[in-house]
């Protein structure tokens, strides 16, 4: 399982959900992308928050992939709290393999840090501290997704890519 936080976004007189990113964001949403397929990070499925921002940044990070994951687009995923992503990942189909899912700190900070529970690591510690703009954390999650259980999984990389 792949986090990824929107890159920095731009703060324009807009409503909230229709934020786009900023210029540095751009780059570093691009990547992102490549970080991913330099670590052979390549996702069956994303599900991507429906805020201007989030999709930008899927959209700029998919093409460095080499690959074409099912992008779907979840409203749900907007300003949820983590018990509600973890509902989210629960209702995965067993097909899916690996899934990102685009979204908005506090959200995935909060996510990364129920699923991988009370662990110990620089990661996890990275994670705890702060989850900056296009930051990326891998999970290694257990079984399968609709036995989905916080505190069962392993956060196995954090990084913050730069463009």
């Amino acid at each position: 399982m792949i986090v990824l936080r929107h890159a920095k976004a731009d703060w324009p007189d807009v409503p909230d959900e229709l934020r786009p990113l900023a210029e540095r964001g751009r780059a570093d949403a691009v990547a992102a992308g490549r970080w991913l397929a330099e670590h052979g990070l390549v996702p069956d499925r994303v599900l991507c928050s429906t805020a201007v921002r989030t999709r930008q940044t899927w959209e700029l990070a998919e093409p460095e992939l080499g690959g074409a994951p099912e992008l779907v687009l979840e409203p749900r995923a907007y300003r949820a709290e983590a018990g509600e992503l973890v509902e989210l990942l629960r209702e995965l189909p067993p097909v899916v393999r690996t899934v990102l899912l685009v979204g908005h700190r506090p959200e995935v900070q909060g996510l990364v840090l129920e699923l991988a529970g009370e662990g110990a690591g620089e990661a996890l510690e990275r994670v705890r501290e702060k989850f900056s703009t296009a930051g990326v954390a891998v999970l290694e999650v257990p079984g399968e997704w609709g036995q989905l259980v916080p505190g069962r999984a392993e956060l196995v990389d954090f990084a913050v890519p730069r463009g």
